[in-house]
């Protein structure tokens, strides 16, 4: 198959990508490198260093007539979207609409759409269906939720085929400590480096941890099985952060400084995801352990700075 996936430089796309070239499918990569990083771009690959905006995507549609796409790429950065909305809304709402067109155009045979559980649901008492009501309380997570609108609509006007994935908490190797990261990988270098770490909402915040290859894995199940529809991808398991946090320090070994610290404005009390859908429709459940998942991430920082 000749597939496309924007954010391919990036942590979960360059997992996906690694996943894609070993099947032997024929990989085009668009990323314009703002959170992605060139070390991560698989060789085996066809990179353009372009937005997801940028009129002369037409030309690597028209030279490579790619087959599926994956949409990962993303302004994820929660609080830059709260201080300059309309940036965040170019990249996440007008960048996933330029991609639609051009699949329409093209005739791109399947559509598949990286959101968010956490942005779109909110708080979760209970874990989300994905028939819970959207309640998103940041720009980001709006755009998000209007990118998936964009999705259905192509789906239902144009005949595009499409799945949407709504990510619970990704971690594993390749997600950078710094800047709008995971807990998981700030929290492991924190203890490496000897610095403080924040435990927020007094740690007593909880978060569903799904590891990134099972992530990959329920990307590429969507090929195949997935329908026009949408599915949580997470674990249903919550974790708060003070079990994350010493999960962590007993896997590294190691204790430093921990501050108690109230809950920032807007952060989530609980956010856990109901994967049952998955589980019928795709036949996808996650395979590795949050403890495996934490020694295998443990490792490859270790291995990253020899």
């Amino acid at each position: 198959m000749k597939i496309l996936v924007t954010g391919g430089a990036g942590f979960i796309g360059s997992h996906l990508i690694d996943r894609l070239t070993v099947l032997g499918h024929t990989v085009i990569i668009i990323d314009n490198l703002t959170t992605g990083k060139r070390e991560n771009i698989n060789p085996n690959s066809q990179f353009y260093e372009m937005d997801i905006c940028d009129t002369k995507l037409a030309q690597i549609f028209k030279e490579h007539k790619p087959e599926y796409l994956f949409h990962l790429a993303a302004q994820i950065d929660v609080r830059k979207s709260v201080q300059d909305p309309l940036y965040d809304a170019r990249s996440n709402i007008m960048g996933t609409i330029n991609l639609l067109s051009l699949c329409r155009n093209f005739k791109v045979k399947k559509f598949i759409f990286s959101s968010s559980g956490g942005v779109i649901y909110g708080d979760t008492p209970q874990p989300a269906t994905e028939d819970n009501p959207p309640k998103p309380i940041s720009p980001y997570g709006v755009a998000k939720l209007a990118g998936e609108g964009y999705v259905k609509c192509f789906g239902d006007w144009e005949g595009l085929k499409y799945s949407i994935l709504r990510y619970a908490n990704v971690f594993g190797p390749r997600q950078d400590p710094k800047g709008e990261a995971g807990v998981v990988s700030i929290f492991i270098e924190q203890l490496l480096r000897g610095k403080k770490s924040y435990l927020y909402g007094d740690g007593k915040l909880e978060r569903d941890y799904v590891f990134v290859d099972d992530v990959v894995q329920a990307n590429i199940t969507c090929l195949e099985k997935g329908k026009n529809s949408t599915y949580n991808i997470g674990t249903g398991i919550s974790t708060s952060v003070n079990n994350l946090y010493s999960a962590i320090a007993q896997i590294i070994k190691k204790k430093n400084e921990i501050e108690f610290a109230p809950k920032r404005p807007g952060e989530l009390e609980r956010n856990v995801l109901n994967i049952e859908k998955s589980k019928k429709d795709l036949g996808w459940k996650p395979q590795v352990s949050l403890d495996e998942g934490l020694r295998r991430t443990y490792e490859w920082f270790i291995s990253d700075e020899k």
